[in-house]
């Protein structure tokens, strides 16, 4: 069985939705912003000029998203639970298809199943690197080091954990978001969390609360796009480069910024196809170069690779890094890595959508492999790369998780920071664009494609600010709506796990019975055919 295409939304069907959507993101953003314009009135002259005011109104909302996202429940913040739960249990109702599948997720990805004649606009590998290039970053490097920092080495074995439930939690969003992902008149597609939720609960005779929850995911995606996913990322690839040659004139903020604003531009303006192509040469080689840089540290320590394994598993058990690894690399982490591979965020759901195929399915289980490679294997990179050398007992204010991996990178030599550097910069770029093509889904959702242009201009100048500036509150903002996303994304999710179940018993029932063939034994029959 395979699923019939989804038929072109008219121009008609399309304006209305907009006028709809619109009215409801004017009043969803008056009540966003109605209550911090005393802040505003008060703090604009105090705090240093135009963008010090911004950063003070959003500030007076950052507090009041964090005491309800991180409102504690058994001493678990509240959208810690909502993220565990969704991967516990989602792994168990589908019956741990992320190891039952991960062969054939393999299959896919080396293209034995690509057919260039069904709806889409990439192959299933670049849909996989556009997502990993979003959730690979600084998370595996500055967020991994934090949280070894904050609950010892045991935090690597609950981050691993966390990878594990995630892989499942990516299968279900990214199957619903291609699933439910249209087609627009000029051939193009468009999917993810906002199609999943007004399509799919439509579907189910709820109308009015999946358009409503699509258009909140849509709104904190283009929020989340600006700051942590854009201006965070260009601060810390400005700040890796002149911590590394502090003595250079030509390595300033405002350079950085430029380089890097310069190639968003001219990677973006090129759509999907571009980012994908970009980010398909990218993303192998940007992990290349940082999985090598670690495995060096690794292979010099060599002798102490067994113990720091041994600590890691016997601190994992540990009442003081348990709570370091639950609540110390999920809390603190997730604020500079959403949780690394952002598993029930969302985001790369829009990404994966774009994939050329007519089985929803096989995208999910491609992207299965994100959390793997992310988490799994990248991030534990990191942590061993660090308990070996020893660098996490430093517990100077002053030591962030950047400069701590960067100190584990110097203990090999002085130069190899320079490595750090570059893997830095590259995580720093392959996220900002991924996440430029989320953002321009969700903007294209909420107001059509006409403008998009407002949207990319908005954004390629976010990239030289980040750089130069990076409001710090704006930044903790958009950390915020990054989370946030799980909340109306979640829902559907949980809404529509018998609909993925089905499809997913279907698809494999068909996988072990032949019925499904690859792309080249498709050739082959039609060959013999004629």
């Amino acid at each position: 069985m395979t699923y019939p295409r989804q038929q072109p939304i008219s121009p008609v069907q399309l304006k209305r939705q907009r006028r709809g959507k619109l009215a409801a993101l004017v009043l969803a953003t008056l009540l966003l912003l109605f209550f911090p314009v005393r802040v505003l009135a008060q703090d604009a002259e105090a705090s240093g000029g135009f963008l010090g005011a911004i950063d003070s109104v959003f500030s007076a909302i950052v507090t009041v998203l964090a005491e309800v996202l991180f409102f504690g429940i058994g001493g678990f913040p509240l959208i810690v639970l909502w993220l565990i739960v969704a991967g516990i249990f989602f792994t168990i109702r589908l019956g741990f298809i992320n190891l039952r599948a991960f062969k054939h997720a393999i299959d896919v990805v080396r293209g034995r199943y690509d057919d260039p004649e069904e709806e889409g606009q990439v192959s299933h590998f670049q849909a996989l690197a556009t997502a990993l290039s979003g959730t690979v970053g600084l998370g595996n490097i500055a967020g991994v080091a934090v949280a070894i920092q904050v609950g010892g080495p045991g935090a690597m074995f609950w981050l691993t954990l966390a990878g594990f439930l995630g892989m499942t939690t990516k299968l279900v969003e990214c199957t619903l978001g291609l699933k439910y992902r249209i087609e627009r008149p000029d051939g193009t597609v468009a999917g993810g969390p906002a199609y999943m939720l007004s399509r799919g609960l439509s579907n189910m005779g709820l109308s009015p609360l999946g358009k409503g929850l699509g258009i909140i995911f849509s709104v904190l995606a283009i929020f989340g796009s600006m700051g942590g996913a854009n201006m965070f990322q260009s601060n810390q690839a400005a700040a890796a480069f002149i911590q590394t040659f502090p003595e250079n004139p030509l390595i300033q903020e405002w350079v950085i910024g430029l380089v890097l604003a310069v190639l968003t531009a001219i990677v973006i303006i090129g759509g999907i196809e571009r980012i994908a192509s970009t980010t398909g040469f990218l993303v192998p080689a940007m992990a290349v170069i940082y999985i090598l840089g670690c495995l060096w540290i690794v292979v010099v320590n060599l002798p102490q690779v067994p113990s720091a394994i041994a600590t890691i598993i016997s601190q994992a058990f540990v009442p003081g890094a348990i709570e370091g690894g639950i609540i110390g690399v999920i809390v603190q982490g997730v604020r500079r890595s959403a949780f690394s591979n952002e598993a029930g965020i969302g985001s790369t759901a829009i990404a994966h959508s774009a994939a050329r195929t007519d089985e929803p399915v096989r995208e999910g289980i491609v992207a299965l492999l994100e959390p793997f490679i992310d988490t799994i294997i990248i991030c534990n990179m990191t942590g061993i790369m660090i308990v070996l050398t020893g660098v996490y007992q430093d517990t100077g204010e002053a030591i962030d998780g950047s400069q701590m991996t960067l100190n584990a990178f110097a203990t090999v030599s002085d130069w190899f920071p320079i490595v750090l550097a570059i893997a830095i910069f590259l995580f720093a770029f392959s996220t900002i664009i991924s996440w430029s093509y989320y953002g321009e889904i969700s903007w294209q959702y909420l107001f059509g494609q006409r403008t998009i242009i407002i949207y990319k201009l908005i954004f390629v100048a976010c990239v030289f600010i980040g750089a130069v500036v990076a409001p710090s509150a704006v930044i903790d903002f958009s950390d915020l709506t990054l989370l946030m996303m799980a909340l109306p994304n979640l829902v559907g999710a949980y809404f529509l796990s018998n609909e993925v179940a089905g499809d997913i018993k279907n698809y494999m029932d068909r996988l072990r019975s032949g019925q499904m063939p690859t792309y080249a034994e498709k050739r082959a029959t039609l060959g013999d055919s004629h």
